[in-house]
């Protein structure tokens, strides 16, 4: 994955006047998918989602999806292996927030050590998946 594609994605975005980015990683192990629940008095508290964070100032989107899940599951990204696909949605702030998401590759797939969700789970993709956004779930369907 290369920072061009990055560069190109985040200067996408802010043409269409979306400045605030959140980079995400669909881990995988086997034929199994890490999802991650929202605390319960977090926004859109109880929700499952793949690991995810904001891109802070100066730092690339691939940067952030590295740090991001590593953040909260503990798990290091050996590779971000490819681009799946953006969705946007409004944030907190009821603005719009674009979040890139990309298949990566964990270095080890545990332990799983959360620190800003409550649980985790191992879910498969062919399975239903309920609690998760369209979103997310058109993005699964790109796995």
């Amino acid at each position: 994955m290369t920072s061009d594609l990055a560069r190109t994605l985040a200067e996408e975005a802010e043409a269409e006047s979306i400045t605030t980015f959140v980079a995400a990683a669909v881990v995988t192990d086997a034929d199994l998918i890490l999802l991650v629940r929202r605390k319960p008095d977090d926004y859109m508290g109880g929700l499952w989602e793949i690991p995810s964070g904001h891109v802070d100032a100066g730092e690339t989107i691939l940067d952030a999806v590295r740090r991001e899940t590593l953040e909260e599951t503990g798990l290091t990204v050996a590779s971000v292996d490819r681009y799946l696909g953006h969705f946007d949605y409004e944030n907190s702030r009821g603005t719009t927030t674009r979040q890139f998401n990309f298949a990566v590759t964990a270095s080890e797939t545990g332990p799983v050590i959360l620190t800003e969700h409550d649980l985790y789970q191992w879910a498969a993709l062919a399975g239903d998946l309920p609690g998760i956004t369209d979103g997310v779930r058109e993005i699964l369907a790109r796995v």
